[in-house]
């Protein structure tokens, strides 16, 4: 397998694609019921390579991370060519960017001498969405960008 299996939760949300992606391997739904009885490991096998064709879709449109922690975030955009980052890391031990109120004294201290930045760019491996979804195993979630380009603003 490739990326990770969709939990049971995705494949339930992905019912109607999935009976479609079996339809397209010529495997009706009594085909179906019976493979997961008398060959669970094959069922198990099209269940993964759906979890892959699923993660390779979402992938390829993925064009915006965030992973935040306590005192950092890590704020990216996934070009065509390279994975461009901001990275900020507050100083002030008393302050947690995922609560409310931490963010909002980043949003009012940004300019600070507690607030540290850093940019960075870096090209893709060999698989660009094997690249992101590694970011996405450490922590990142996919977003709309509106923080990165926030940043792109400040930061001209």
């Amino acid at each position: 397998m490739k990326y990770k299996r969709l939990s049971k939760e995705q494949l339930e949300e992905l019912h109607p694609e999935f009976i479609n992606f079996l339809a397209t391997q010529s495997i009706t739904a009594e085909e179906w019921e019976a493979l997961k009885k008398e060959r669970p490991d094959v069922a198990e096998e099209e269940i993964d390579v759906f979890s892959d064709l699923i993660w390779e879709g979402v992938l390829s449109k993925v064009e915006y991370l965030e992973n935040i922690s306590e005192m950092h975030m890590h704020l990216f955009h996934l070009t065509d060519k390279e994975m461009k980052l901001f990275s900020v890391k507050v100083l002030n031990p008393e302050i947690d960017l995922r609560t409310q109120e931490g963010f909002g004294w980043f949003k009012r201290n940004f300019q600070s001498d507690f607030v540290e930045y850093l940019t960075a760019s870096k090209a893709y491996g060999e698989d660009k969405n094997l690249d992101k979804f590694e970011l996405i195993k450490q922590g990142a979630v996919i977003t709309k960008g509106e923080l990165y380009r926030w940043f792109e603003q400040i930061m001209e």
